[in-house]
């Protein structure tokens, strides 16, 4: 299992380990026709994840099975979600969703943070530490990372991956459970800080931003991966579909429908791209860009202090 994710996330570290110095916004936001090729795959992709879906997810519940039962002496905190929907399920309905670039958007993430080896890092509203072990490879044993979130359930998914696919570099998470909106943190405390998929389900997004940028050092960035509120019909309706016709439907196979059908209304409420850049830049942040991603349907704000 190690080797395979080790195999799965290193065919795309070198192509994006510099995204943070070549990237633009011309080379993100694609042109017409590219855009429609992607979308028309991801259309693509939905009919095959509703076709196929089940039977993927059954052949990776029997590779895990033998996996699941040397974990089965662990506290029970360790398993919060039902035992129709184990934290494995719900990445594995990730991998097919997005057909697995949701690994590449972490990266990506990660890499735009400027994230390095020795740094002090934070991986905020970290739930169950997709970030957060990436975070630890990237600044390494010298290096530290503290991840926090507002719920003990996922820290507890968190630490028990933590031991499962250990790696030596891990010694160096810490897992809190914290308020996004106070940091328990001094002011210029982290060399970098990234949020996936968590500002736009905390209730005070400018105080959010600012506490970001109060822990944060000087000259160092937060990158802040989400759904993007795209400001295009066609992008929105399309969001929308695939949510109501393959992810919702598809989720509720597998007990996962809570977790999912609450996206669209989220979405909706979310910032778009240009009103995270003007938030970033009225909270004191020297720089801030949004990038959108995947045919505009995720986006990446990068807001250096």
């Amino acid at each position: 299992m190690r080797e395979e994710a080790s195999i799965a996330h290193g065919r795309c570290s070198a192509l994006f380990h510099s995204l943070p110095n070549h990237l633009s916004s011309s080379s993100i936001s694609s042109s017409p026709l590219p855009l429609l090729l992607l979308l028309l795959l991801l259309l693509l992709g939905s009919v095959v994840v509703v076709a196929f879906a089940p039977l993927l997810l059954r052949r990776r519940r029997r590779r895990r099975r033998g996996l699941r039962l040397v974990e089965s002496g662990a506290p029970s905190i360790a398993r919060p979600y039902s035992p129709a929907s184990p934290p494995s399920t719900t990445t594995c309905l990730n991998d097919v969703l997005t057909l697995g670039q949701h690994r590449i958007w972490k990266r990506m993430a990660v890499s735009w943070s400027g994230a390095k080896m020795g740094d002090r890092v934070l991986d905020l509203c970290c739930g169950s530490g997709d970030l957060t072990f990436l975070l630890s490879q990237k600044v390494g044993a010298d290096g530290e990372v503290i991840a926090l979130d507002f719920s003990r359930v996922p820290l507890s998914i968190a630490s028990t991956r933590q031991e499962q696919y250990w790696k030596a570099c891990y010694k160096n998470i810490k897992w809190v459970e914290g308020d996004a909106l106070d940091l328990p943190f001094m002011d210029c405390y982290f060399d970098a800080i990234t949020v996936g998929y968590g500002l736009r389900n905390l209730v005070d997004k400018p105080k959010a931003m600012q506490e970001i940028f109060r822990v944060l050092k000087p000259g160092s960035r937060a990158s802040i991966l989400d759904f993007n509120k795209s400001s295009s019909t066609f992008i929105s309706s399309f969001q929308n579909w695939a949510i109501d016709n393959a992810v919702v439907p598809l989720a509720s196979r597998y007990g996962l429908a809570e977790e999912y059908e609450y996206l669209k209304g989220s979405i909706a409420e979310f910032l778009t791209g240009k009103e995270l850049e003007n938030l970033a830049k009225h909270t004191g942040f020297s720089e801030a860009k949004h990038y959108e991603i995947a045919g505009g349907l995720m986006g990446n704000l990068v807001a250096m202090r």
